[in-house]
């Protein structure tokens, strides 16, 4: 059997940074290249110890975590002992999803028979496994394993951020109540430019049971300034003074008209505070708001600022 050293080395020192810029990213902690690169260095070297039958005694529990602990302290420092405790957890988190990722992605691509050839029996009748993976398979396995990772804990990021902005509305006119799941979003500042009224955006099929039947299908495609034209001229609706039309800038595009309604009251739930404002636009989207259904409403973020009343 040839072994290549340095591809050995190489391998592993690029498998070692990885692992500590994941940890870092996952932390969120500063770093310095030529820390990882040196700590990437250490682990890199440990891995060629196996081939010296003299240091065999070194490939225990407690000698393989005291590395792992010199390789932390080297690339992020010690900044306190839970700060570095934490650091430690989160690397041999990564460790762990990249090494189950490896076995996971290689096991998958086996077929029945390589299964069975890699099975073999001991002398006292015990069963073991014959693992062989190739350096290539490592590499691309690892690199996928690390960019699922990191692509799952950021879209978990993201859910707990929309999460935390999440309140629940209601909105009532003339006696009729809609509720629904709104997000409070610190970007949106449409006001209406005569009132100078917020604007909290809902989608108009939340509304579908008390708007014109003409409407339905046109507010995602139609001018607002036509639609709210044909309104005017249905004496059925009652909600014809309440109409208003909002001019905004859609993306990459020029000014565009909303069509808005002047509820009685808007309500806000966040957490255990309830926000009632009576100055307050409800803007109509033709369209879905959250792909996903988590909300139904964008919440002017001036809305949550107003004088809180208690239940």
């Amino acid at each position: 059997m040839i072994v290549y050293i340095d591809l050995i080395f190489f391998v592993n020192l690029l498998i070692d940074a990885s692992l500590l810029l994941t940890t870092a990213w996952l932390r969120k902690l500063s770093f310095k290249w030529w820390r990882i690169i040196f700590s990437a260095s250490i682990g890199a070297m440990y891995v060629l110890m196996m081939f010296l039958p003299a240091l065999s005694f070194m490939f225990t529990f407690l000698v393989k975590f005291l590395f792992s602990v010199v390789m932390l302290w080297t690339a992020f420092g010690f900044p306190s002992l839970q700060a570095y405790s934490r650091n430690l957890g989160a690397f041999y988190i990564v460790n762990f999803v990249a090494a189950g990722g490896i076995l996971g992605f290689h096991y998958m691509l086996q077929d029945a028979g390589e299964v069975w050839n890699g099975i073999w029996y001991m002398a006292s009748g015990g069963m073991t496994f014959t693992l062989s993976i190739s350096m290539v398979f490592i590499l691309v396995s690892f690199g996928i394993v690390l960019f699922w990772f990191r692509s799952m804990m950021n879209n978990r990021k993201n859910v707990e951020r929309v999460a935390a902005s999440l309140a629940e509305v209601e909105v009532q006119i003339e006696g009729i109540k809609v509720a629904c799941i709104g997000l409070i979003d610190t970007g949106n500042q449409l006001t209406d430019p005569l009132s100078r009224l917020p604007v909290m955006v809902m989608e108009a099929n939340m509304w579908s049971d008390f708007l014109p039947d003409s409407w339905k299908g046109k507010l995602g495609g139609e001018h607002a300034d036509n639609l709210i034209m044909e309104w005017m001229e249905v004496e059925s609706f009652s909600w014809r003074d309440r109409l208003r039309l909002v001019p905004y800038r859609g993306f990459n595009r020029g000014t565009q008209f909303m069509i808005a309604i002047k509820p009685d009251q808007c309500v806000i739930q966040v957490g255990e505070q309830q926000i009632v404002s009576t100055k307050v636009l409800i803007g109509l989207d033709g369209g879905t708001l959250s792909s996903e259904g988590k909300y139904q409403a964008i919440i002017h973020p001036s809305l949550t600022e107003v004088e809180v009343t208690d239940h």
